[in-house]
């Protein structure tokens, strides 16, 4: 049965010289788009999970007393929010990967202790992140300040107040803007390539440099994973949207 489907896109490839499929009839060419996805789908977990981290931690920074903290987590906003997560990357690798240490394993090569992947994931991670943590922050001021002094009265400490009824309440409210982010976020992860890093599109371009008459195909490819990745996390959210709902929060 694979071989049949093997010879069927060797068939077609001969036949049509602009769709040639050679990753469905050559293993090389096959194991390069799955490790691909793989990683692209590594990629996105992992900065999905800590951008929101950071965007509780950074809306919570954002009620401290301390005015220096307000104004760190500001300008951690504003610098990831107003420049391209394009030039976030190659700044991250090349110029602060510069002062990273390095180890070697056999005495000669020297090895960055950050890869290209860790840098690309700290970059997109604060990148979206810093969307986050205004999503947050808007979730926040949406809690009714009763609520707080409710809290407050029952004898909750600042940080109890913040993590057992603010944040769970925000959290709902901010769900849908959070949608959009974390959609963009996945899209976004595409743009490691300019460091080399090996995910889909980083292999489908090293499959088409190899074999031109492969750039149709792997280019359907691309958007069919990606349509694919963003529609998993589009009926994930919704799904949770639709468990967590409170009546009178978030709709």
């Amino acid at each position: 049965m694979i071989e049949a489907v093997r010879e069927f896109f060797r068939e077609m490839a001969a036949d049509y010289p602009t769709w040639n499929f050679v990753f469905f009839y050559e293993q090389t060419q096959w194991e390069k788009v799955v490790s691909g996805l793989w990683m692209t789908v590594q990629l996105s977990v992992i900065c999905v999970i800590l951008s929101l981290v950071i965007g509780v931690i950074g809306a919570g920074m954002q009620g401290a007393r301390s005015p220096v903290v307000r104004a760190v987590v500001s300008g951690y906003i504003q610098f990831f929010r107003n420049t391209p997560p394009f030039v976030q990357l190659l700044f991250f690798y090349f110029a602060l990967g510069q002062f990273t240490p390095t180890y070697s394993p056999d005495g000669w090569l020297e090895i960055p202790i950050i890869s290209n992947v860790g840098w690309a994931i700290i970059s997109l991670s604060f990148f979206a992140g810093a969307f986050n943590v205004e999503i947050f922050r808007a979730g926040v001021e949406a809690v009714p300040k009763s609520t707080q002094e409710a809290a407050e009265a029952l004898g909750y400490t600042r940080l109890q107040i913040f993590g057992y009824v603010v944040m769970p309440l925000a959290l709902r409210v901010s769900i849908p803007a959070l949608n959009n982010n974390l959609v963009n976020l996945v899209k976004t992860t595409t743009q490691a390539f300019v460091i080399a890093v090996p995910e889909l599109l980083y292999e489908s371009v090293t499959i088409w440099n190899d074999f031109p008459s492969a750039q149709n195909p792997m280019m359907t490819v691309l958007f069919f994973a990606y349509l694919g990745l963003v529609g998993i996390v589009v009926m994930s959210m919704n799904k949770w949207e639709r468990t967590m709902r409170i009546p009178g929060y978030g709709g």
